[in-house]
């Protein structure tokens, strides 16, 4: 948090003061993106009852004695979202007061803020509520989907900070035909995708199959739980969206021009084939934990990508 203070504290130009800014807010996301894959951990292993069912003290204590591996786990997300939160506090600090009021910057950087205080009333919410372990409660399936639409909302919010700090640029939805309703699409879509993956990661979780034919009987039994039905519905959701994310990045490298846009349609593009093919690997393979985390990971950079891909457009004087 300092670092952005005082790179924007200097009194020197903007010249020199935006770019240091911008270093400042993409590693603010790089570190928020190991929060997230930390968060993933978590679940994946169980370790989400670490603390109890106390917030946000662990085991009713400041610092547990004696604590299993579980508290570390659980405790050691909560340290590090607490870091992000200050990295994020910092983050709007600093676009107070280097950039205009009005600035995409300052805007994405207070909403970031208070999509941060959302997601940690979210996780105290969860572990209060005791929608953790292995709770398979419909609720728990709210409260994940919630979170994780938060945090991909969250994501978006600092990805634009250190797009816009980056380019200086604004991006703009009049006049751009139906450049926007497609992008938003794709990004509808991606949002729908990753909240059906959390749940199906969830029941990977909870309903561990030790084969790949026993995780077929599992998903179409007739009693089946909803958290395994996903894993038949996930990867169908995921191609429509693929489907969607193809047609917004080729739509947009037509109709607006400049290499920024070209090449993120072609990271989006790139990220999309990587994301399908470790999806079909963590199928094959039964999900294991660093699989999982690896696809949760892509998740988010395809997400960054087409966040940043929609903003270069949008920004982009139309092609002739």
């Amino acid at each position: 948090m300092q670092t952005a203070l005082d790179a924007l504290g200097s009194g020197h130009s903007d010249a020199v003061e935006a770019p240091r800014y911008a270093t400042y807010a993409w590693a603010t996301l790089a570190a928020m993106m190991g929060v997230i894959v930390w968060g993933a951990f978590v679940r994946a292993t169980g370790s989400g009852a670490g603390c109890g069912s106390h917030w946000p003290l662990c085991n009713g204590e400041v610092v547990p004695r004696s604590p299993t591996a579980a508290t570390l786990i659980e405790l050691g997300h909560r340290l590090t979202s607490g870091l992000a939160a200050l990295l994020v506090v910092g983050l709007v600090a600093g676009a107070w007061r280097g950039f205009p009021r009005g600035h995409v910057v300052r805007r994405s950087a207070l909403a970031a803020l208070v999509l941060m205080v959302l997601e940690a009333l979210i996780g105290a919410g969860l572990v209060l509520l005791e929608h953790v372990a292995g709770d398979a409660s419909i609720a728990r399936a709210w409260w994940v989907s919630g979170h994780l639409v938060n945090t991909f909302l969250l994501v978006a919010a600092l990805t634009l900070t250190a797009w816009g700090a980056t380019h200086g640029a604004r991006p703009r939805l009049s006049g751009s035909g139906t450049l926007g309703a497609r992008l938003a699409a794709a990004l509808g879509a991606v949002l729908v995708v990753g909240v059906s993956g959390a749940i199906t990661a969830l029941g990977d979780t909870l309903f561990p199959a030790a084969t790949v034919a026993e995780g077929e009987a599992q998903t179409f039994s007739d009693t089946a739980h909803l958290f395994v039905r996903l894993r038949l519905w996930h990867p169908v959701l995921a191609l429509a969206a693929g489907v969607l994310v193809l047609a917004a990045a080729q739509h947009a490298t037509r109709v607006r021009r400049g290499p920024r846009v070209s090449r993120a349609a072609n990271l989006v593009l790139g990220l999309l084939v990587l994301q399908i093919g470790v999806g079909v690997a963590n199928v094959s393979f039964l999900a294991p934990v660093p699989l999982q985390l690896v696809h949760l990971l892509l998740a988010d950079l395809l997400w960054i990508g087409l966040v940043v891909l929609a903003a270069t457009a949008l920004a982009a004087p139309p092609a002739r």
